[in-house]
């Protein structure tokens, strides 16, 4: 199925319901017209990080379901698949054949092994310093083979997640063989998790290495294109990062809106959130949230250093059950650009602020993505994340089907149910934008395509807003 202009939801196989099935379930019961793409997070078999260390990308993890399932989902939705193309599972058939037979393994050339990749088989303190690391030290872990000799091997994240080394044939094979499975299986679109990890070299810090990545990303999308898909590197990092890759044509995300809106929200300001709104990608995702944090990154130089502080502070003071502690290693947190938080709980469980930063996602340019915690404007969860000390687990609650019957009710969820479908309908939002600032505190987006138009009027300080519509230049009618 072809890439729509309509919503996608973020969802785990078994976040809304237990498995595929029951989630199948859940769409055909309340999401019709809602959404509609599913960008269903890693469903393979894994060894850790809630699927982003996979195992096998063949199979469907047998507690979720299987491949009938997913392709069933694809049959109505238009569909997003992670390929993890930093990394594989330490727990996959291809290290576990290269941990017993070394050098013999037929995958030996998978990995990135320290005595190859470094002179002397270390790196100098220099190397280690410039390298855009997730540890405060070199990204490896030591690995004990068969035959009892050890080895450093690069791993980038999780001691779960070993990295691959994308240059060799071995790899290069790999990513063919696994792009291709995929792209046969009902995707629309393929994201590529940790892309900018992917390439290493010596001499730089190891994140977005140029030329190498965009050698790196034409080569994935050429695997995919044949089939009808794309593919969306996920990156977080400076804005100007996703312009770059915009000017190529490929689709990105926008990481930067979230902290954003929340400015604009906490400040009632609208200078900053127009100005991106203004020069961001028109071929994108947006999110608000994810099943990882809110990222700060993403809006350094779209914020002042001082106007991102204002923002994590206000979203700590004014935000409901979050606390700084939340987003430290005493909770696990690999990430400290991130703050761990649903978006209905960092504006405070405010009902009419939720859904003002809603019609702004749904007003922005790009393609809406909305998180399934965030489609039920969930609150932070935690109990969850005392029972695990988890960080991100105060934004991934498991949903019982009668839960969800319960959350649809809310008021305020029925009226982003309303947003969205007329998100999804409204043919203005594949025309051209108009961005207005009346004041200070007030902004007015217009989408216009042929003779349809649709306006969100609103004022960021008082969190009033109204949606309208018309035809043919007439009067003005509110959309929802």
């Amino acid at each position: 199925m072809q890439i729509k202009n309509e919503a996608m939801l973020i969802t785990y196989a078994d976040s809304l319901g237990s498995n595929l099935k029951e989630l199948n379930e859940v769409l055909d019961k309340h999401l019709q017209g809602v959404v509609g793409g599913v960008h269903l997070l890693p469903f393979y078999p894994s060894s850790g990080d809630r699927g982003f260390a996979p195992m096998d990308y063949t199979k469907v993890d047998e507690a979720f379901g299987d491949w009938a399932e997913v392709e069933a989902t694809s049959e109505k939705f238009y569909m997003m698949y992670d390929f993890m193309i930093n990394h594989i599972s330490r727990q996959s058939p291809y290290f576990q054949d290269f941990l017993e037979k070394k050098d013999e393994s037929a995958y030996a050339d998978l990995f990135i092994r320290y005595k190859n990749f470094w002179p002397g088989g270390e790196p100098t303190e220099a190397d280690v310093d410039l390298i855009y690391k997730r540890k405060p030290r070199a990204p490896y872990v030591e690995v004990t083979f068969k035959d009892g000799t050890t080895e450093k091997v690069w791993c980038t994240f999780d001691e779960q997640q070993i990295d691959l080394d994308v240059t060799t044939e071995t790899t290069k094979d790999f990513i063919r063989d696994n792009l291709t499975f995929l792209a046969g299986k009902g995707a629309s679109i393929i994201r590529l998790d940790a892309f900018a990890y992917a390439n290493k070299k010596i001499g730089t810090n190891c994140f977005f290495v140029e030329p190498d990545i965009w050698e790196m990303l034409k080569f994935s999308e050429d695997i995919v294109r044949p089939n009808g898909i794309t593919v969306l590197p996920e990156i977080h990092e400076h804005y100007s990062i996703q312009l770059k890759i915009a000017d190529q044509d490929y689709y990105v995300y926008d990481f930067a809106l979230p902290m954003l809106v929340l400015h604009a929200l906490f400040s009632g300001k609208v200078n900053r959130l127009a100005h991106w709104l203004r020069i961001c990608p028109r071929k994108q995702f947006t999110t608000l949230d994810t099943h990882d944090g809110i990222g700060v990154v993403d809006v350094k130089d779209l914020l002042s250093d001082e106007e991102a502080e204002m923002t994590r502070e206000a979203l700590y003071s004014q935000g409901a059950n979050v606390k700084k502690i939340y987003s430290t290693e005493a909770y696990n947190n690999l990430d400290i650009y991130q703050i761990n938080c649903t978006y209905y709980s960092a504006l405070g469980n405010d009902d009419q602020a939720y859904l003002l930063a809603r019609a702004l996602q749904c007003f922005a340019p790009g393609i809406p993505q909305i998180y399934y915690v965030g489609l039920l404007a969930g609150e932070n969860d935690i109990e969850l994340l005392e029972n695990t000390k988890e960080g991100r687990n105060i934004n991934r609650h498991y949903y019982s089907q009668a839960e969800i019957d319960a959350e649809v009710e809310r008021p305020v969820v029925q009226r982003l149910f309303q947003l969205l479908r007329f998100r999804n309908s409204c043919p203005a939002f594949n025309g051209e934008i108009s961005i207005q600032e009346s004041s200070e505190h007030e902004l007015e987006i217009v989408w216009t395509h042929e003779h349809t138009e649709a306006k969100l009027s609103a004022n960021l300080q008082s969190k009033k807003f109204t949606v309208q519509t018309r035809e043919n230049g007439g009067e003005w009618t509110p959309a929802f």
